[in-house]
C-alpha cells in the first residue's frame, strides 16, 4: 500500500481539508488546535481517499521500526509517537470519529493495527468504548443525569458516540444536529446478521422471512446467515464451559434454536431440564416435524412433565413467564437473530439475574463486531462493563478459529451467504457468573 502523504492527500483535496490533514500528518498540535475552532473540522475527509485527520496522524508514523533500527532512529520514533498521541487526543476531544473508514475500508484503529502501533490502537479502542457508553446513555433517556449542573462534558465529547449493532451492521459516531448517526463501521457491504453480531435485520422482518436450511447453513430469504455449521466447534466449547463436569443432570435454557447445533449437544448430556425458546415459525415447524430430535417424542421423554420443552414465541414474552413460575437454570445460552446489542443487554440485565442459579453460568454467541478487529475489541470492553452493572463477572476463553473456507466473501463457507460476518482468527468465548 502507498501510505505516502502525496497518495493520501492528493492535490485535488479541497484547501480547508488539506490544511487540517497536513497539520495532523505533521503532528502540529498548535495548528490543529487553531483549525479545530471550525465545527466538523476534526472529521474532515478527502473526497477521494477518505483520509481523515485521525488517519493522517496515525499513517504519518509508518510501521514500527524493526530490530535493525539504530538507537537514534528508535528515539526519533518515540518522539513521533508522543507527538502523534497528543494530536490524536486533541482530535478526539473535538469529536473526531474513531471508526470512519477510508477508501481502503480501514478505520484509524485498523490502520494503527496494520502498522503495529499498539499504543495508538488502544487509544482508538478507548474512544470507541467512550462513544458507545455515551450513546447508550442517550438511547436510554438517561442523559438528564449528565446535565445535572454538577458536571459538564468536555468540549467535543458529545460528537464521539456510536450506536452498536451486532455481528456486522455497525455504527459510527458524531452526527450533527438533525442527522442520523452513521453506522458503527461504514463498510462497503453495509448488510445485516445476528443478534450477537450480525446484519441490519430487525426481529419483525426476520420472523416473517422464509428460511432455507441445508447441511452447512441456515439463511433467510435475503441470504443473511442465521447460523452456519462452521460455528460447531465454538458451540462445542461453549457447551463445555457452560456445563462443567459432571455435565449430566443440569437445568438448561437456550434462547434461539437455529440449526439446533448447541441444543443437540445439550441434549446429549441428559439434562434434568432442557428448555428452548424459539420464535421463528419455520424453525418451529421443523422442530415439530416427525423426524425432529426435539419434537413431541423428545418432550415426552423428559424426566418429569415439562422438563423438556420448546417454548414457542419471543424471549421477551416467554422469559417473564419463566420468572413468574420461579424457574432457575444451571446454564443459560443466548443466540438470537435480527436483534441488536441492546436486546442482548436487556436479556442479561433484566432476566439472567432472576433465571440463573447462584452457581450457574451464562453465555452467548459472541459475534459482536466480529467482521472487524477493533469493533470486536470495543464490544469486549463495553459488554464487560454492562455485565458488571448487571452483577455478572465475565471471563473470556480465547479459542482459535480455523479460517479455512472463511477467507473470502461469497466463496467457501460463505457461498450463498449475503455477508461475511466473521473475519477473525480468535473467538472470545464469554463465561459469565455472578460477581462474588
Amino acid at each position: 500500500m502507498d501510505d505516502s502523504i502525496s497518495a493520501r492527500i492528493p492535490p485535488s483535496c479541497p484547501p480547508e481539508t488539506q490544511q487540517i490533514l497536513t497539520a495532523a500528518w505533521s503532528h502540529d498540535v498548535a495548528t490543529v488546535k487553531k483549525l479545530l475552532d471550525t465545527p466538523g473540522r476534526a472529521s474532515a475527509r478527502d473526497p477521494v481517499t477518505g483520509e481523515t485527520p485521525l488517519h493522517a496522524a496515525i499513517r504519518a508514523l509508518g510501521p514500527v521500526p524493526g530490530p535493525e533500527a539504530s538507537e537514534e532512529e528508535k528515539k526519533e520514533d518515540e518522539a513521533s509517537v508522543e507527538a502523534a498521541i497528543a494530536t490524536i487526543k486533541e482530535l478526539f476531544l473535538w469529536g473526531a470519529i474513531w471508526n470512519d473508514v477510508d477508501d481502503r475500508d480501514e478505520t484509524p484503529g485498523c490502520l494503527a493495527d496494520r502498522l503495529g502501533r499498539g499504543e495508538v490502537y488502544n487509544l482508538c479502542v478507548e474512544a470507541g468504548v467512550r462513544a458507545e457508553l455515551l450513546f447508550g446513555l442517550f438511547q436510554n433517556d438517561e442523559y438528564e443525569e449528565l446535565d445535572s449542573g454538577d458536571e459538564e462534558m468536555e468540549d467535543g465529547e458529545e460528537g464521539d458516540h456510536v450506536e452498536i449493532e451486532m455481528e456486522d451492521g455497525h455504527v459510527n459516531g458524531a452526527p450533527e444536529d438533525g442527522e442520523e448517526a452513521p453506522e458503527l463501521v461504514q463498510t462497503k457491504e453495509q448488510e445485516p446478521q445476528r443478534a450477537n453480531g450480525g446484519p441490519d435485520v430487525n426481529s419483525e422482518e426476520y420472523l416473517k422471512s422464509h428460511l432455507t436450511l441445508d447441511e452447512t447453513k441456515l439463511v433467510d430469504e435475503d441470504g443473511n446467515g442465521v447460523m452456519m455449521a462452521w460455528e460447531t466447534e465454538i458451540m462445542r466449547q461453549s457447551k463445555d464451559t457452560l456445563l462443567p463436569e459432571p455435565q449430566q443432570g443440569k437445568r438448561i435454557l437456550n434462547v434461539g434454536f437455529g440449526m439446533g447445533i448447541i441444543d443437540s449437544m445439550f441434549a446429549d448430556t441428559k439434562p434434568a431440564q432442557h428448555h428452548i425458546i424459539e420464535a421463528h415459525p419455520e424453525v418451529l415447524k421443523r422442530i415439530s416435524a416427525p423426524d425432529s430430535k426435539f419434537g413431541a417424542e423428545w418432550e415426552a421423554s423428559s424426566p418429569e412433565p415439562g422438563a423438556y420443552k420448546v417454548h414457542q414465541g419471543k424471549w421477551q414474552e416467554i422469559c417473564p413467564q419463566l420468572l413468574a413460575e420461579g424457574l432457575v437454570y444451571d446454564a443459560i445460552y443466548f443466540d438470537t437473530f435480527g436483534e441488536d446489542y441492546s436486546q442482548l443487554k436487556e436479556f442479561f440485565t433484566d432476566y439472567v439475574p432472576g433465571l440463573l442459579d447462584t452457581d450457574g453460568v451464562f453465555g452467548f454467541f459472541n459475534g459482536l463486531g466480529a467482521d472487524r478487529k477493533i469493533c470486536y475489541d470495543v464490544y469486549t470492553k463495553v459488554v464487560e462493563m454492562h455485565l458488571a452493572d448487571a452483577g455478572l463477572d465475565v471471563d473470556w476463553k480465547v479459542i482459535d478459529v480455523d479460517l479455512k473456507g472463511l477467507e473470502e466473501a461469497g466463496k467457501g463457507e460463505w457461498e450463498g451467504v449475503r455477508r461475511r460476518y466473521w473475519t477473525l482468527d480468535k473467538y472470545r468465548l464469554p463465561v459469565c457468573t455472578f460477581l462474588g
